[in-house]
């Protein structure tokens, strides 16, 4: 793929998604789990969500289960366990795998376009964070411990 916006991915509900329906947008895409020390991130990331999208942007959240077992629950589960739990209105898809011969042509995309820690590609845990432009190009990219409300001066410089 050549662009972001040309990956499909399937939503929670099943139905399948083309990024493409998010372009001129930022985008904060996370890969989540519902029993991670990092779940409560949820909370801000909604709170970002909520502060921001009608200014453009939109948090897309990918489960995945690689990282300690830590989303076992099937899509049902998972959206029930985030909209009881923390209100999460943003987009949330189906679980897909981040590291591997399996990951997500997404995730693969991303982690090339903008690599961790000491130019590592591999997502390390849960709750890795992309910031992408409204042009499609993925700026930076956040580890685990950067807790949603401190991107959100990136965020804001993106919307300008």
């Amino acid at each position: 793929m050549s662009t972001l916006y040309e990956f499909d991915t399937k939503a929670i509900d099943g139905s399948n998604t083309k990024l493409g329906v998010y372009q001129g947008k930022v985008l904060l895409i996370v890969n989540v789990a519902s029993k991670c020390g990092f779940t409560p991130q949820y909370t801000g990331l909604e709170a970002l969500y909520r502060k921001y999208k009608d200014r453009g942007l939109v948090v897309l959240g990918f489960p995945c289960d690689q990282f300690g077992h830590q989303e076992p629950g099937d899509e049902a589960e998972i959206k029930q366990f985030c909209s009881m739990n923390y209100e999460v209105s943003f987009p949330l898809f189906a679980k897909i795998e981040v590291n591997g011969d399996n990951a997500h042509p997404l995730y693969k995309y991303l982690k090339k376009e903008e690599k961790g820690f000491l130019g590592s590609e591999g997502i390390k845990w849960n709750f890795t964070k992309f910031l992408v432009d409204k042009t499609g190009n993925v700026t930076k990219r956040y580890g685990s411990i950067d807790k949603p409300e401190s991107i959100a001066k990136d965020i804001e410089a993106l919307l300008a």
